[in-house]
């Protein structure tokens, strides 16, 4: 015992005992509240006492006319929102790596990243002024060659795409850094070689640079599986509608609804554990497929 208080590495393992212990109360002790997806809770009696009502709520969800429109709008919009947020900061990080002016490169880099700091209700006050069909720039914009104005938040064909490209402008500046640190940590031998040997700057990419992020790019992949039933309740919460319900209504804002304005908590209960699962299913599968035929662990 006094040889493991005397090892250099005690006071490492002190400082991580603060962030042990919030995961604890605030991931792991919330996971007790479980129970209340097979309860007919009460907040009056509580969990220990509320009556137990098995898989009742599971099928109340499933029976409800509205759960596979829920469902499939939270699963498009959240993989829209992967494709999108790993194409984007890949080829921009790509085309930032070319560039050899750091004060260009620094200030660019700054300007793209700076929406990540801004919340969704800043945003979407922002992006309500904008997209605004009477006064808006964008449809003033769109005026200006005849058009009629578009009333984007509004509009189920038009919601999605305002999602994605929202998020994706939000987004994209720190996926870019991150993929830009991958970048320096290839050899620049690499790349000498290569140009000894008569490649151009297409088959460097291919051949070079693009194997050289594969390990982190396989890592924020795997991540973001995790996140195929996270559509973003802030930015959803903040920009939608009951006009857009039908395109933009997803399983967070469901629960917001069903939850705490309905105050059926076992319901939203049931929801989000069916939600947890399946997130866990994705980012399981996508971890083993990582390690199957990338050889690549995250452990």
């Amino acid at each position: 015992m006094l040889r493991r208080l005397k090892s250099p590495y005690w006071p490492l393992h002190l400082m991580l005992l603060p962030g042990l212990i919030f995961v604890l109360v605030y991931s792991y002790g919330p996971m007790l509240g479980i129970v209340i997806a097979f309860q007919k809770f009460m907040p009056a009696k509580g969990i220990f006492h509320s009556p137990w009502s098995g898989w009742d709520n599971f099928r109340y969800v499933l029976d409800m006319p509205d759960a596979m429109r829920i469902l499939k709008n939270t699963v498009i919009i959240a993989l829209l929102k992967i494709i999108a947020g790993f194409i984007v900061p890949v080829v921009v990080s790509l085309l930032l790596n070319e560039v050899r002016k750091d004060l260009f490169k620094r200030s660019f880099q700054t300007l793209i990243y700076l929406p990540h700091f801004l919340s969704w209700i800043i945003l979407g006050g922002i992006l309500i002024d904008v997209l605004s069909p009477s006064s808006g720039i964008v449809n003033q914009f769109l005026g200006l060659f005849g058009i009629e104005p578009i009333y984007f938040l509004g509009d189920n064909s038009w919601f999605r795409p305002v999602l994605v490209i929202s998020d994706v402008w939000k987004e994209f500046g720190f996926n870019t850094i991150v993929y830009l640190a991958a970048l320096t940590g290839i050899s620049p031998a690499l790349y000498e070689a290569a140009i000894m040997d008569g490649a151009g700057r297409w088959r460097q990419t291919f051949h070079i640079t693009l194997p050289g992020m594969l390990p982190i790019i396989v890592l924020t992949m795997t991540l973001a599986m995790g996140n195929v039933l996270n559509a973003g309740f802030d930015q959803v919460f903040n920009l939608y509608s009951p006009q857009v319900y039908e395109s933009g209504d997803i399983i967070d804002t469901f629960v917001y609804r069903i939850g705490l304005v309905d105050a059926q908590y076992g319901v939203a209960t049931a929801v989000g554990l069916f939600k947890s699962v399946v997130s866990f299913t994705f980012i399981s599968v996508s971890y083993y497929l990582a390690y199957r035929f990338a050889n690549y662990r995250i452990f």
